[in-house]
């Protein structure tokens, strides 16, 4: 609804891989507390029930279509009248996605399938249709007018800004972003360096660029804490070699202006921000470039994309898609 204020939220996590159960149990806490404070409007992270790191017991955060963590969002949605929405991945027709699910009070659930994998999520999900036909755009209709959705580096590319603007009110995100390896020895953190600084730069400022080239509020939620997982070398084989490194950006309410209104750090810790937030379309202020990406991203940092793009794509076929499967099919005999 054009002009509506609404009170909005955007929860910062730390989850455990692999664990749906203590990952979920922190974001129903967090869901709970944001509701009883007056959001009507909240978002969690991508991956809202486990990190991804490159790991063996991530697949174990696998879900069926149907699952513990939408019936979650079901429960408080109805319950506390709020709208939420995050991301998880899920099986569906024998392939695994990162599905984006947005819950409305009256318990109607919207989802959109994340476009690419980024890196080596490659390994735990493979895309949606968006690129291969133009559909699963993630423009809803709903109670609170046009709701868009998007996970982490959607936000930076230019398709996804065309597929929403000037159809929602409203961006609902999140993030899973991660940076530059710290335990790869000095010489490693000397050459890494300004690519370290300049992709802090860009998760910190996605929400606010994507908001000013959209003409709609944001919200993005993120993850915070340390990442510890393998780094794929080369496609077709499993050697990898260890990759310590933290979670980047902020979670973030930023208006249609790009102006944040309230932001977290990723280095502070778990926690919830909060805005008042102006639905509906306006005119951007910025122009969307006429390119793949919306910033000009740096030949290491693209070279880095592809290469763990394609090293994920082949562990996906040779072990991630049957992991998934196997996990999906333990949690819906469990009931979960």
């Amino acid at each position: 609804m054009s002009g509506q204020v609404v009170r909005a939220a955007a929860v910062q996590l730390e989850g455990v891989p692999g664990r749906v159960d203590l990952t979920l149990g922190r974001v129903e806490a967090m869901i709970v507390e944001a509701a009883e404070r007056g959001a009507r409007l909240i978002a969690v992270p991508e991956f809202c029930t486990s990190p991804l790191p490159m790991r063996p017991e991530v697949h174990d955060a696998v879900l069926p279509r149907e699952n513990v963590a939408v019936e979650m969002f079901r429960r408080l949605a109805a319950r506390h009248h709020v709208t939420v929405g995050g991301s998880m991945v899920v099986v569906d027709d024998d392939e695994v996605y990162n599905r984006y699910h947005l819950v409305e009070p009256d318990g109607r659930v919207h989802t959109h399938d994340k476009d690419l994998p980024t890196m080596w999520e490659n390994g735990f999900y493979t895309g949606g249709r968006f690129y291969e036909d133009g559909t699963d755009d993630g423009a809803f209709d709903t109670a609170l007018g046009g709701v868009g959705v998007a996970s982490c580096w959607e936000l930076i590319r230019s398709r996804t800004v065309d597929r929403l603007r000037g159809r929602v009110g409203v961006a609902v995100t999140g993030t899973h972003w991660w940076t530059v390896p710290r335990n790869w020895g000095g010489l490693t953190d000397r050459v890494l360096g300004p690519l370290a600084q300049y992709n802090r730069y860009l998760s910190e400022n996605a929400p606010s660029e994507f908001a000013r080239r959209l003409g709609a509020p944001v919200l993005q939620a993120s993850h915070c804490g340390t990442v510890r997982t393998d780094f794929l070398l080369l496609p077709g084989t499993d050697l990898s070699v260890p990759y310590v490194t933290e979670f980047v950006g902020a979670t973030q309410i930023v208006d249609a202006k790009g102006t944040v209104l309230a932001s977290r750090r990723a280095d502070e810790g778990p926690g919830i921000v909060y805005a008042d937030v102006t639905l509906g379309a306006r005119e951007p202020v910025a122009q969307l470039e006429d390119r793949f990406w919306i910033p000009r991203l740096p030949l290491l940092l693209r070279g880095y994309w592809h290469q763990q793009n394609v090293a994920g794509r082949s562990y996906y076929r040779r072990r991630g898609r049957a992991a998934g499967l196997r996990a999906a099919g333990s949690h819906r005999a469990a009931g979960g």
